[in-house]
């Protein structure tokens, strides 16, 4: 077995289990510390040792390297595969079986762990027919967020990857920040050259009712929006703690995302949950469209599906009204329907 995919699939199950961070990065250095070796360089230095003293290397991912230079499949991976075999989520299960597509990830342009390529790769093996990339906007610059130069240069690396595939789309796309008084953090000229945009609220959570109230329809009325991101902007666990929901009036909220055909987003992560199912039931009532994200930071997340789609079929939120759901040429009619 190649000793490099080995290592960056274990990385990959422990993202999916949310394996503290260190684990997962220490065997994404090992890979990147052999990368550049031959394979004959590489049996070389297992047979002496002397890949024991690289950077990056410790007894854990040698020996690891060292089963898979043999020809073996690493027990460590084994045991990670076979521990895979089940979904994340126990329901959902036939709604999980029907979603083509996520329209929220992260690569390490702005705050996620893995390049474009690797998270491009993991949704193919994943089984997506399509991905969207959707790094940060310039305002989150603890996210590093990315400048209009910076997405314009990000559209050339994700046009180049989508035509490495062939059944598979990797979209442009972008979680833009909302701002105060609901307008967009990008130029409007950028903004029209993506596929999917996902506005989402980061900052000033705490406002006045009636004040996010107005932030978020106008961010909504925006031409360019298709999705509506983590809505409350809750946290229910991790190592972030907990937050409390953002206040606004949702009532207003999800009948504009009717009427501007915008998607609520299901998000997917276990530590958002967002939104709570008392506001899924009320945005089925005024008639609007979801999309179930997975608002993946690492490859590995991208399994988080299981816990939207769960959720999803919970709320019993029809399949036709869930946009993930849809094949790409009708994603992107009804996404480039307001451009």
């Amino acid at each position: 077995m190649d000793a490099v995919e080995a290592l960056k699939e274990i990385g990959f199950w422990l993202e999916r289990e949310l394996a503290k961070t260190y684990r997962v990065e220490a065997f994404r250095r090992a890979a990147a510390a052999i990368e550049h070796l031959s394979d004959d360089e590489l049996r070389r230095q297992v047979q002496d040792g002397s890949l024991k003293r690289v950077k990056g290397i410790g007894d854990r991912t040698f020996g690891i390297i060292a089963e898979a230079v043999a020809g073996e499949v690493p027990g460590y991976l084994a045991d990670l595969r076979e521990r895979g075999t089940a979904p994340l989520a126990t329901g959902g299960v036939k709604l999980r079986a029907k979603l083509r597509g996520d329209l929220h990830s992260h690569s390490n342009w702005s705050d996620g762990g893995s390049s474009i390529q690797e998270m491009a790769r993991a949704a193919v093996w994943r089984g997506r027919e399509y991905q969207v990339m959707t790094d940060h906007s310039p305002r989150l610059t603890i996210a590093n967020g990315l400048t209009a130069e910076r997405l314009a240069e990000q559209l050339d690396v994700i046009a180049e990857v989508d035509a490495e595939y062939d059944g598979f789309r990797l979209l442009s796309g972008i979680e833009v920040d909302i701002h105060e008084n609901g307008d967009l953090d990008q130029t409007d000229a950028m903004l029209g050259r993506l596929d999917v945009v996902v506005a989402s609220v980061h900052s000033k959570l705490k406002m006045d009712r009636d004040l996010m109230t107005r932030r978020m329809v106008n961010a909504i009325a925006n031409p360019h929006t298709n999705v509506l991101g983590h809505c409350t902007g809750r946290l229910v666990m991790g190592s972030r703690g907990g937050r409390d929901e953002s206040r606004f009036d949702p009532e207003i909220v999800f009948a504009a995302c009717e009427r501007f055909d915008v998607a609520v987003e299901i998000n997917s992560r276990p530590e958002r949950q967002d939104p709570p199912s008392r506001l899924i039931q009320l945005a089925l009532d005024y008639g609007c469209l979801f999309a179930i994200n997975t608002d993946a930071h690492a490859p590995g997340q991208l399994d988080f599906l299981d816990y939207g789609a769960e959720r999803a079929a919970a709320n019993k939120v029809p399949a036709s009204r869930i946009v993930t759901t849809w094949p790409v040429e009708r994603l992107l009619e009804w996404s480039n329907a307001k451009h």
